[in-house]
């Protein structure tokens, strides 16, 4: 069938169980898909690790329980595809010819067989001591039900690689998942459909996620305690708004399914018209794409209180507020303040630029005076005079004046018609740490907080206007997450969302002993602070000194382990 006049495509998702006997779970995984088929999809997506649970005596016991491509778990796989008639996406761990072992996610045509295989590139934990990482980017599948493009688990709790893959042109993400962590439902997954707005097809595992006479010893060893090392399912769909169209049972196994239109993804504009894959700025993305240089920084501070000002009025009531805001933050211990970006103006936005100019700069000077002889930053946006123009710029002012200006640097359709874009994102050595300033639109893309987080940023103040809802559910929380950094986020309250806070935990990485919290099923998610949806100062502590441990688990660090090898899409120029 022509993809340019398929509407409709059914996908579905399956949840189960699997253990160390490849035999027993090709029979599961075949009853499964035959469960599958009773919904008369057109793709079904298996979870991570289908032949075999991810534990491995050592290499050569890897070897053996993994599967060859060519082998008769595949084909037997392959055959329910064309029994059925519909595409099949299954992960397991392969084994080469060179008895190397890779973790393979495998597209399954229902009449050609095997059609294509992306490598995990991103691994976790023991994976990085059993399994090679991916050599070359995952590739993009055209077929008669959209444009797909595969990737597992790790993959996803950062944005770089499903990011490369909506650049190509992928329609429908095909996540499959071996994870006991409930923040991969809550918040990894569906973020990566709304933040590249495509749709994600997930499925993850139930039940022991390792042999259950180990379970015991396990979870003596890495502090966890038993019952957390059974696959999380909730395994889901999710539209390229971010709303989840089907979401699967914590336990037990499971099928959902959900009619999606492949083509929705093509359309990449936000509610004002913004294409935000045609503003993505590549050429600052370069340090995404290198490899990691070690920083040798010392840690911020262990505490500060931060606080965000949502605004009642506008205008010039909206400045007097402002000030007063300030005063009661300044009394109350506050070290940072966050007020919404051009916070006078209702919209956040501006046609009058050379007025607001006028505004943004007598706004200063009060702030400057009123900042003077204490402790606390103030940040916010201001529209500024530059070479080529009006600059929409976000800055931050503490005692000794205006400390960092960071001009916008992707544009959007609410400032379009005056405003030059910067070229860098700055950050700042404060008594409290290293902060940096994203303003407006530049928070929807997750390469900004890369690039500030590779500068060292330990906070990152942001003056925004929320207008999707998915920026605040779980945008600026996956920011602070895959970054390990702490957020101080402020907007004028909109039907879409409020101001939140985020800190993290002090207890992060896996395997080692947690001494400030129990392990409750959530590795990396942060602390979120929501503000109520009504004017005024909300505060909440933040950790900076925290960002400073990025070690997920065992050789896996969120911002050094990135595929930053295999980031070239992140750094090239797509045409829109």
């Amino acid at each position: 069938m022509n993809a340019a006049l398929y509407k409709k495509v059914r996908v579905a998702a399956v949840q189960y169980a699997v253990g160390p006997d490849v035999d027993a779970n090709l029979a599961t995984t075949l009853r499964m898909i035959d469960s599958a088929a009773e919904c008369n999809p057109d793709l079904v997506v298996l979870p991570e690790f289908v032949n075999h649970c991810s534990w491995y005596e050592d290499a050569v016991h890897c070897a053996r329980v993994s599967v060859p491509l060519d082998g008769p778990f595949v084909e037997a796989i392959a055959d329910r595809a064309r029994t059925h008639g519909f595409f099949i996406v299954a992960n397991c761990s392969v084994v080469t010819a060179e008895d190397t072992c890779t973790g393979t996610s495998i597209l399954f045509d229902p009449v050609r067989g095997v059609i294509s295989t992306a490598d995990k590139q991103v691994l976790i934990g023991h994976e990085n001591d059993f399994l090679e990482r991916a050599e070359t980017p995952s590739p993009i599948v055209e077929t008669q039900i959209g444009r797909l493009g595969l990737y597992a688990c790790m993959d996803g709790v950062l944005n770089e690689t499903p990011r490369g893959l909506a650049l190509r042109g992928a329609q429908v993400l095909c996540n499959s998942l071996n994870s006991f962590a409930f923040d991969e439902g809550s918040l990894h997954i569906p973020v990566r459909a709304a933040e590249n707005k495509v749709f994600v097809v997930a499925a993850n595992k139930v039940g022991p996620l390792i042999p259950e006479f180990l379970v015991e010893p396990v979870s003596a060893q890495i502090n966890i305690p038993g019952h957390f090392l059974s696959g999380a399912g909730e395994s889901q769909i999710v539209a390229p708004d971010g709303t989840v169209l089907a979401k699967a049972p914590i336990v037990g196994e499971a099928v959902i399914y959900a009619d999606i239109d492949p083509r929705d993804a093509d359309d990449k504009t936000r509610p004002d018209g913004t294409d935000i894959f045609g503003s993505r700025r590549p050429d600052l993305y370069g340090p995404i794409a290198e490899a990691p240089k070690p920083l040798t920084l010392e840690p911020g501070a262990k505490e500060v209180l931060a606080s965000i000002f949502q605004p009642r009025a506008s205008g010039v009531s909206a400045i007097e507020e402002s000030l007063q805001a300030i005063e009661m933050a300044a009394q109350q211990g506050c070290q940072l303040l966050t007020l919404p970006e051009l916070f006078w103006l209702e919209s956040g936005a501006t046609d009058t630029p050379a007025q607001d100019a006028e505004i943004s700069a007598d706004w200063l000077s009060r702030v400057e005076c009123a900042l003077a002889g204490g402790s606390l930053y103030v940040a916010t946006s201001v529209i500024e005079r530059c070479a080529s123009g009006w600059s929409h710029v976000g800055v931050l002012v503490g005692p000794e004046g205006v400390c960092l200006r960071q001009p916008q640097l992707h544009g959007s359709n609410r400032h379009s018609g005056w405003m030059s874009l910067g070229d860098d994102v700055e950050v700042v050595q404060l008594p409290m740490g290293r902060v940096a300033v994203l303003v407006g639109d530049d928070n929807l893309y997750p390469e900004s907080y890369r690039l500030a987080v590779l500068k060292g940023a330990e906070i990152v103040a942001a003056p925004l206007t929320i207008t999707e809802r998915w920026e605040v559910e779980t945008g600026l929380p996956e920011r602070a997450a895959e970054n390990r950094v702490c957020v101080v986020a402020s907007s004028r309250p909109s039907p879409a969302g409020a101001s939140l806070i985020t800190t993290l935990w002090s207890d992060y990485t896996l395997m080692t002993p947690w001494e400030t919290r129990l392990f409750d099923g959530n590795i990396s998610a942060p602390i979120v602070r929501r503000a109520a949806r009504t004017s005024g100062l909300f505060s909440a502590k933040i950790h900076p000194a925290h960002a400073e441990n990025k070690v997920l688990s065992h050789r896996t660090h969120v911002v050094d382990g990135r595929a930053w090898s295999l980031a070239q899409p992140l750094v090239a120029d797509y045409p829109r």
